[in-house]
């Protein structure tokens, strides 16, 4: 890894000291957490009815860090480095995007067929940049998801992008997404120029 790419993935780090106290974001949650919302519209893509990504990127994990705080109520030093040492390799480190995906039923029974019958799944989603081969995701380096038996309904992956897929991206390309899994085929060609642009900003 380049001097320059580790000067980025620092910089890319959330730290300690640039977090609200539990009193400070009680104060703010309101406004944080609506613009937090606003800004993950252009994040989600869903594929087909039941498989959705949400990219992550510094503001949704600083959110996520917030959150945690303030449900675990944790305050003291050791607590809040746990925090961060577990959400900020979800933060995109300028050569790749990051996503947390969900699969989705509303009913309960139809969910669990569907994981089994879907083990594997988090490993055959792809992007395509225009031009380029298809990139597919390396799926849950934090810890294994998926048993014997079914696969989990969120996963989190990550999409390693060439150079030349950076630089073409940056020139105007298309960027396209799917799944290609046995039981399950969803392609999106082209996503939308609020999402293009906003993935975009991870990889400048």
């Amino acid at each position: 890894m380049s001097k320059n790419s580790k000067t980025l993935i620092a910089k890319r780090r959330i730290k300690r000291e640039s977090l609200m106290t539990l009193e400070a974001y009680a104060r703010e949650r309101k406004e944080f957490r609506a613009r937090v919302i606003e800004h993950k519209r252009a994040r989600t893509l869903h594929l087909g009815e039941h498989v959705t990504l949400l990219f992550e990127d510094e503001l949704t994990i600083r959110y996520q860090i917030q959150e945690m705080l303030r449900i675990e109520k944790i305050f003291d030093e050791e607590g809040i480095e746990a925090e961060l040492a577990a959400y900020n390799p979800l933060i995109p480190d300028g050569h790749n995007f990051k996503a947390t995906m969900l699969i989705e039923y509303d009913d309960a029974r139809e969910r669990g067929r569907a994981l089994a019958k879907l083990k594997g799944i988090e490993r055959k989603v792809w992007l395509q940049v225009e031009g380029c081969p298809r990139v597919f995701a390396i799926a849950d380096e934090d810890l294994e998801r998926e048993t014997d038996e079914k696969t989990s309904s969120v996963h989190f992956l990550r999409f390693e992008l060439t150079p030349e897929m950076i630089s073409a991206l940056k020139y105007g390309v298309a960027l396209g997404f799917g799944v290609d899994h046995p039981n399950y085929q969803a392609e999106i060609p082209a996503v939308g120029a609020a999402t293009r642009q906003s993935l975009v900003a991870d990889i400048a």
